[in-house]
């Protein structure tokens, strides 16, 4: 098999997509995490909370496939509202470091018109290096 799909236990499936792909060479790519949790519920309606658990939700995938924190390489942000990601910046920094602390991959920001799921303010997807995962 070329690849794994990696899935969080204990996580509601993922429909038509995976929330993880791990490669032989032991690469992961994480399909964008939004804030919902592990049921697919959102229990944040705000930016940052929101964020924070997109973020948690891309941790639990890098654990899943055997990777840490650090081992995520990149992110690539998918917002709804630049203007609140602007105004919320100090909040946003302090959720930031609670998830991943002083880690601070390649990043990209897009702003969106929308994204999939209409309750959705925020998207992350994540690239990782896992040593020895051998995929």
């Amino acid at each position: 098999m070329k690849h794994r799909i990696i899935h969080p236990e204990g996580w509601a499936p993922a429909r038509g997509y995976a929330n993880g792909v791990l490669t032989r060479g032991g690469v992961l790519y994480t399909g964008g995490q939004i804030g919902w949790n592990a049921q697919q519920v959102f229990e944040a309606r705000d930016f940052v909370g929101q964020m924070r658990q997109a973020l948690r939700n891309v941790v639990a995938v890098v654990r899943a496939a055997g990777g840490e924190v650090e081992d995520i390489t990149r992110l690539n942000w998918y917002v709804t509202d630049k203007h609140e990601y602007l105004a919320r910046q100090k909040e946003v920094g302090e959720a930031y470091r609670q998830v991943l602390g002083r880690h601070f991959p390649a990043m990209t920001m897009v702003v969106v018109a929308g994204l999939i799921e209409d309750e959705a303010l925020v998207e992350i997807e994540a690239v990782a290096e896992i040593a020895g995962s051998g995929g």
